[in-house]
């Protein structure tokens, strides 16, 4: 396994070493933790950008929404449990 070093300022260290403690953990196996945690956060955060970009895409070439009114009304209602119909599709405006 490859080696990194990293420099911690002081106070983090003391602040890293505590939380590891109390964690039950050493701190390096804390910090790898850690790192493993922010690396996967930052993964589902590109995942996400993804999907979302793919979504705005797909929107654009079809060119067809529904008007937040018209589905915050259909939602509200299917959540009262009202039998409702789905709102219109309108083609975007370009």
């Amino acid at each position: 396994m490859p080696t990194t070093t990293i420099r911690l300022p002081d106070e983090l260290k003391a602040r890293v070493a505590a939380a590891a403690e109390r964690a039950g953990t050493s701190a390096h196996g804390f910090i790898l933790e850690a790192i493993a945690e922010k690396t996967a956060q930052a993964e589902r955060q590109d995942e996400f950008d993804a999907e979302a970009e793919q979504r705005y895409a797909k929107l654009v070439r079809r060119g067809e929404t529904i008007a937040w009114s018209e589905m915050r009304r259909y939602l509200e209602a299917r959540v009262r449990g009202e039998e409702t119909e789905q709102p219109a599709v309108r083609k975007l405006a370009r």
